[in-house]
């Protein structure tokens, strides 16, 4: 596995949003437990000649989905209190695990079309993830979804320790929103 750079740099995202739906293929999805918040911290990987993404951790409010992800799919998920609240196009987002918190309202902005060979495409053209288990053995989850409908974001970030102890550069300028992808 090697980092994927773009403009020869390393990117880590920190990635807020709803998962609406969440359920096994063919069942139906039970609102109490298959809609929740998220939030991710993640990089960009190749494998192979793959690009995909690699997940330093995965928030929820669902320890059912933790349970999950982590048993069948060693994907590094943890609990978490979250609340999201929507205020008209305004999306105030609140998270806290331990140490961990993240605490911003953001918009959307105007819609954009990414380019090919932009950052924006680069960052969200991505359609499988990468995981290891306590052996270090490597899988590779495919994922199929359409090109994300891409927005310019507006953001407020009050608290951001998602990344404490990192030595991470400044925030990539483009911030980006997408109401909705079906996966």
């Amino acid at each position: 596995m090697e980092l994927d750079l773009h403009g020869g740099t390393a990117w880590i995202g920190v990635v807020p949003f709803d998962m609406k739906g969440v359920t096994r293929r063919g069942l139906p999805a039970w609102r109490p437990v298959s809609d929740f918040p998220e939030i991710n911290v993640r990089t960009y990987v190749t494998v192979d000649g793959k690009p995909g993404v690699w997940f330093f951790s995965l928030d929820v409010t669902n320890r059912l989905a933790v349970w999950a992800a982590r048993t069948f799919y060693h994907l590094p998920y943890f609990h978490a209190e979250m609340n999201v609240r929507k205020a008209g196009e305004t999306v105030h987002y609140g998270h806290r695990r331990g140490e961990f918190v993240f605490s911003a309202s953001y918009r959307p902005a105007e819609k954009i079309e990414a380019e090919a060979g932009s950052f924006e495409t680069w960052a969200t053209e991505r359609y499988c993830l990468y995981t290891a288990d306590r052996a270090g053995n490597l899988y590779r989850g495919e994922v199929q979804h359409p090109r994300w409908p891409l927005h310019r974001a507006e953001i407020e970030i009050t608290e951001n320790t998602m990344l404490q102890g990192w030595n991470t550069g400044p925030m990539h300028p483009s911030v980006l929103f997408s109401r909705h992808l079906p996966v």
